[in-house]
């Protein structure tokens, strides 16, 4: 049995789903950190046991034990505290998925510094936004030119910005990572009194971005990493000592939900990728046939790509799991997996805000059903809401809401908004924590999505949820993928709009368009058919692969003169 599911879970093992539901808790030390509590106790009770297994495009390698994590994990720290950070400074890290980040995550954690993963994305702009708003003393970064050049530009405009750290080649104005942590102790104590942390306290910020707004600072405290043993054990199946893979890059919350916390809690090894540039489908495949990855993890746009190779050419015999997040997954993509690779796909639900928040957990508890993303994680009180604030009813739409999270703040969920109490307690302070997601409930509990509230389409007093649509799309041989969004009509509002990626071997052409529009029909109720569609090479998406159907629909709102 798991050394450390042992420590934290009362019940690790149940008979079925309705069992989970009742009796699976958590006990959360006072003092956690993951840092000491997990990645040292591995370190101190299996010297040897595999934590990380890192390779490149270049086919660059590096196999890291827990025992090396800690070891370098302390040198970095005491390299950190050289420089004046302490226990509640704030530090960006924009390093890709170098295998750096997980020393360097790690060492953080150990010193109470608070963590704020970004992206390779970020231009000036959005780095002085950032560093302002949350007082960051240092950066650490990969070696990548556009990096180097927004950070470089940003610096006279953050004037709390104190340190810029490289991974890579010495530069002029920066201080090297890896001289850093050379030249200190492989010794890191456990501070102690004020210096200690508490499993209350911030320990990780990510700016989350909504459809309005400048970026909000979601925070998550110590506890969080223990939120996602739920994430890891229960949805994503990770063997302890096998290696298990969720593609993300390491500035989004998808890489806190696969790639760190709740699989190396659940003692699996992390294998990573690096890879630079668009997504090559052959050379996933092909590395998760070579390394013999076990359970993994994509979002739904890979697995759609995935599908365009001839899947036969891997032997893809070593995976025992297979689940997806990020946006809902089309059941013709689930079917067409099943049927060449062998594997259901368990598709999960959450956000930013939260570890996985409703799942498919396993055929061993219930079968997943098309269209699905599954039941409520035992840790929250998950509710639909009504525009009024009622309970909804099964089969009536509403909005998801954690119930109560003010006065019982659940395991794993955010506690707010970093250096903002107002915002905190408008969003946290009444009867729940409303998610902006719409979905409706069947009468065996199972959960359907039908849209974020800013995605749902108001088309003469029809409401349209895009899965729906986007879904009846993908089942046709002609579309790889598509995003369905609302257009602007002086008639009835808005009409439905379909942004298509078309597969090989098919051409744009009117009467494709009529062919796509006839299926859709046949397959939805008619009214929610495409009357718009465009075809595109390939849809706006963040790095995490999530399409921006906000884009879309402000490049349409602005070809229409409404803005």
């Amino acid at each position: 049995m798991n050394y450390l599911l042992k420590k934290f879970l009362p019940q690790i093992e149940f008979d079925s789903y309705e069992e989970f539901r009742e009796k699976f808790t958590i006990n959360v030390p006072d003092d956690f950190n993951f840092g000491f509590d997990v990645v040292d106790a591995w370190a101190d009770q299996e010297p040897e046991k595999r934590a990380l297994v890192w390779v490149n495009e270049e086919d660059e390698e590096y196999d890291f034990t827990f025992t090396d994590i800690k070891r370098l994990s302390n040198r970095a720290a005491n390299f950190f505290q050289s420089l004046g950070l302490k226990k509640g400074d704030v530090v960006m890290m924009i390093l890709r998925r170098r295998w750096e980040y997980w020393v360097c995550a790690t060492a953080l954690h150990k010193l109470g510094v608070i963590l704020i993963p970004a992206t390779l994305q970020l231009t000036k702009k959005d780095i002085v936004y950032r560093i302002n708003a949350a007082k960051i003393k240092a950066v650490i970064c990969v070696d990548d030119p556009f990096v180097i050049q927004q950070v470089e530009a940003a610096a006279p405009e953050t004037p709390t910005l104190e340190n810029k750290i490289l991974v890579g080649a010495p530069r002029e104005g920066w201080l090297d990572l890896h001289a850093g942590w050379d030249r200190c102790s492989e010794d890191f104590p456990r501070p102690t009194g004020e210096a200690a942390t508490r499993a209350d306290e911030v320990m990780l910020v990510y700016f989350t971005s909504g459809t309005t707004g400048m970026p909000k600072l979601v925070q998550h405290n110590f506890a969080y990493p223990l939120g996602h043993i739920v994430t890891a054990k229960y949805w994503q199946h990770v063997e302890e000592n096998r290696l298990h893979m969720s593609v993300s890059d390491s500035g989004w919350a998808k890489f806190g939900w696969g790639k760190i916390y709740g699989q190396w809690i659940c003692g699996a090894t992390i294998f990573c990728y690096d890879m630079i540039g668009k997504f090559n489908p052959h050379h996933l495949l092909s590395k998760v046939e070579k390394y013999r990855v076990t359970t993994f993890c994509a979002p739904p746009t890979m697995y759609r790509f995935m599908l365009q190779e001839d899947l036969s050419q891997f032997d893809l015999s070593c995976l025992h799991h297979c689940s997806t997040a990020g946006e809902p997954l089309n059941p013709e993509v689930v079917k067409k997996w099943k049927a060449l690779v062998g594997h259901q796909i368990y598709e999960g639900f959450g956000q930013t805000e939260g570890p996985v928040l409703m799942a498919n957990f396993g055929s061993e508890w219930f079968q997943p059903i098309e269209g699905s993303t599954g039941k409520p994680n035992p840790l929250f009180d998950i509710q639909l809401l009504d525009a009024e604030g009622n309970l909804c009813e099964d089969g009536e739409e509403g909005t998801l809401t954690i119930m109560d999270v003010k006065h019982h703040p659940p395991v794993g969920l955010f506690t707010g908004y970093y250096q903002n109490p107002e915002m905190t307690e408008e969003k946290l302070g009444g009867v729940g924590y409303n998610t902006g997601d719409v979905l409706w409930r069947d009468s065996n509990g199972y959960y359907r999505f039908v849209g974020r509230n800013d995605d749902v389409i108001k088309c003469s007093g029809y409401r349209i949820g895009p899965f729906e649509v986007e879904s009846a799309l993908i089942a046709h041989d002609a579309v790889v993928e598509c995003a369905i969004t609302g257009v602007p009509d002086p008639v009835r509002g808005q009409v439905v709009k379909a942004t298509v990626v078309l597969a090989r071997g098919y051409a744009p052409s009117e009467a494709l368009t009529k062919e796509l529009q006839a299926h859709v029909k046949k397959l939805t109720a008619p009214y929610k058919y495409p009357r718009v569609i465009e075809y595109v090479d390939e849809l706006p998406k963040t790095v995490g692969g999530k399409i921006k159907r906000a884009e879309i629909r402000k490049a349409d709102e602005d070809a229409a003169g409404l803005r």
